[in-house]
Order: structure tokens, then C-alpha cells, then sequence
């Protein structure tokens, strides 16, 4: 039995376990809301602010670990089981067809009507191999604000779509969150407009800004295209210091959410320094600069015009 057919059935058993444990869905104060499932932080916070109070959303990857290849917990395939609907960002974040997201719905029987993919409509961006073919797509759309207008349309949709009696909430809602995520994008076009052009270069870790650098102007460069077991090779640093080197690059940024170090070597083979943090894959906790969307967003731009204005 191969390893995929193994998790399936050991998932389709779990949730079988749960559910006859737990007798079904909760009854009492949480049954009036929607009871949602979604895959990570992002995909959380937006449909929390689109549902408002008609909505109690359980998000399945918790901050600090990766959300391209999660393993679900009991807690997870409980959720996922009863919940009224269930939220997945897609472009392969999750792992395609055959990933840990995919192997979840199967295991728990969901019906296709009720899982609601956020980037839906969204123009997929390729990450290039090393023969020049477009192959793996990059699932980081979200860094750009204007497709965090199309998850937030997308998710008054499939809420409205789900619970037609409170569409007008879901709307006044989603109306609030598109005028924020307007000013955003505005707020990207200024502060990058004041950049010196030959400065518009955002080298991260790893490639997951180019929605974000190909919508706003930015060059980019990075030392791996997506995380992978090889991160940080010693290929992947020279490539960069050689880029740094001959682009005259002035500022170098980190992701939270990765391993210092090798940026931290390209640093000193360069010269350049780490200026700061950016947000990619997962909100900061609750009550940080980047605990929100909208916040990650903003923290995001301010720290790359600040980096590179110089």
C-alpha cells in the first residue's frame, strides 16, 4: 500500500472514530453560526472579517508551520467532517491533487459543493526551471493585494451562497474589507513610485512576491524558488551574491518564517544588510504589525519602501 493510500484510509478511519465519538455537530450558542473549516491563517482572518459574527472559523495549519506539505491533526478532520463549509486557497499551496488537502476531503466524504477554493479565478504565475520551462505554479498569490481583492469577493460568494438569508451581511461585510484592501493597493503604487528605479530589486529567501513584484514594478531575486529539502545550497548563494554584486542591490530582506541563515551568509559575503522581516506564508500572532491580512499587507510595503528608499 503506498503512502498516500495509507493516509487516506487512516484518515477516513479517525474521522469515522471522531464523529461517532463526538456524536455529530455541536448543539447550542455555535449552532446558529456557520461552522467553517479553512486551511491557514490568511484564508482565517478573511473569511472571520467577511462572516463577521455568522461565522466560527476553525483554521487548520497552525502559524509557525508550513502549509504546503501539514499533516492534519484528530481536531482537523473533525472539523473538516462537520463543518458547512470548507476553505482552501489553491494554486498547489495545499499540494495539488494528490496533497495532505486533498487526501482530507477524500477521507472525510465532503461534497465538492461545499469546499470553496479562494483563489478561484486568479491567473497562476510559474516558477521557471533551470531548462527555462514553466512547470510548478507559485502559490503565493496573496501577497498581492489586489488578488486579496478576489479571495475577499470570492469569499462573500461562497458565504452568501451558503446562507443566502444573511447575504446582505456578507456584502456590507466584504464591502468594508475591498475599500481597505483598495487604499493598499494605492498605497503600493506610492510608496514604490518613490523608490530610486535602479533600488526597485526585493531579493527575499524565497520566491514568493512575484504576483506581488511583477503587479508593482519590483524586480526580484531570491535563493530558491520555493521551499523545497534544498534551501540554501551553496549554488543558491553564489547565484545571489553574484546578482547583489553586479545589480548594485541596496537592501537584502528575510522572511519570518524561514532560516536565517543562509541570507544571513549572503550578508556577509556581500556587504548588504538584512534590513528586515517580511511576512509570506502566514499572518504574525494576534496583535502584531502583520496579525491581520490587511495588516500583513501593510507592514509588508512599508518595510520594503523603507529598505530599499535609501
Amino acid at each position: 500500500m503506498n503512502r498516500k493510500l495509507l493516509t487516506l484510509c487512516i484518515m477516513s478511519i479517525m474521522a469515522a472514530l471522531l464523529f461517532s465519538a463526538c456524536g455529530g455537530k455541536k448543539e447550542g450558542a455555535e449552532e446558529d453560526k456557520l461552522q467553517i473549516a479553512a486551511t491557514f491563517s490568511i484564508l482565517t482572518d478573511i473569511v472571520n472579517e467577511v462572516g463577521g459574527d455568522r461565522v466560527d472559523v476553525h483554521s487548520m495549519v497552525p502559524l509557525g508551520t508550513d502549509p504546503h506539505e501539514y499533516e492534519p491533526l484528530p481536531e482537523d478532520i473533525k472539523k473538516a467532517a462537520d463543518a458547512d463549509a470548507v476553505f482552501y486557497n489553491g494554486l498547489n499551496l495545499e499540494g495539488g491533487k494528490n496533497g495532505w488537502f486533498s487526501i482530507l476531503i477524500a477521507s472525510v466524504g465532503k461534497d465538492e459543493k461545499d469546499v470553496y477554493e479562494l483563489m478561484a479565478g486568479v491567473e497562476p504565475k510559474y516558477i521557471t526551471s533551470a531548462d527555462g520551462k514553466e512547470e510548478e505554479i507559485n502559490p503565493h498569490a496573496f501577497l498581492d493585494p489586489i488578488v486579496g481583492i478576489q479571495m475577499v469577493e470570492n469569499a462573500r460568494d461562497a458565504l452568501s451562497e451558503i446562507d443566502p438569508d444573511h447575504s446582505d451581511s456578507y456584502k456590507k461585510n466584504a464591502d468594508a474589507l475591498l475599500k481597505e484592501l483598495n487604499e493598499i493597493d494605492e498605497l503600493y503604487k506610492s510608496k514604490i513610485s518613490e523608490i530610486p528605479e535602479q533600488h526597485r530589486i526585493l531579493v527575499t529567501s524565497e520566491r514568493a512576491y512575484q504576483y506581488m513584484t511583477d503587479r508593482y514594478g519590483l524586480q526580484e531575486a531570491f535563493l530558491w524558488d520555493i521551499d523545497t529539502e534544498e534551501i540554501g545550497t551553496p549554488r543558491q548563494i553564489k547565484n545571489l551574491v553574484d546578482f547583489i554584486k553586479e545589480h548594485d542591490v541596496p537592501a537584502l530582506f528575510v522572511e519570518t518564517n524561514v532560516d536565517r541563515r543562509p541570507m544571513e551568509t549572503v550578508s556577509k559575503e556581500t556587504g548588504v544588510e538584512i534590513v528586515s522581516e517580511l511576512y509570506s506564508d502566514e499572518l504574525g500572532k494576534p496583535g502584531t504589525d502583520g496579525g491581520t491580512y490587511v495588516k500583513f499587507l501593510r507592514y509588508n510595503i512599508e518595510k520594503i519602501h523603507d529598505g530599499l528608499i535609501k
